[in-house]
């Protein structure tokens, strides 16, 4: 937690909270997932080089910006996958057979 004191004596109380990305940057970057999902692999040099290639930015730190968000994207899309696999793989437990008497 940040806390911040400001002029008149009042203090206020940051919590850390998620990045804030503009929406351009996720637009661009959910659209080049849905186009093109193969040229992208959740590392951070190889998919700005891929993002190098297919988008003309503006600027250097657009660029990476972009290419950031696409890894984010890939790596919590692999979590979802391998905690999807672990839950199919944990067999449900049974229910005890419980005889009437």
């Amino acid at each position: 937690m940040l806390v911040l004191v400001g002029l008149s004596g009042f203090t206020i109380e940051l919590l850390s909270l998620g990045k804030v990305r503009i929406e351009t940057v996720k637009r661009i970057s959910r659209e080049l997932l849905r186009r093109y999902p193969d040229h992208f692999s959740g590392e951070f040099e190889s998919d700005k080089a891929a993002v190098n290639d297919l988008v003309i930015t503006q600027s250097k730190r657009l660029r990476n910006r972009i290419a950031g968000y696409i890894t984010r994207l890939k790596v919590v899309e692999a979590e979802r996958a391998a905690a999807t696999q672990v839950s199919e793989e944990i067999p449900e437990p049974s229910e005890p057979d419980i005889e009437e008497a």
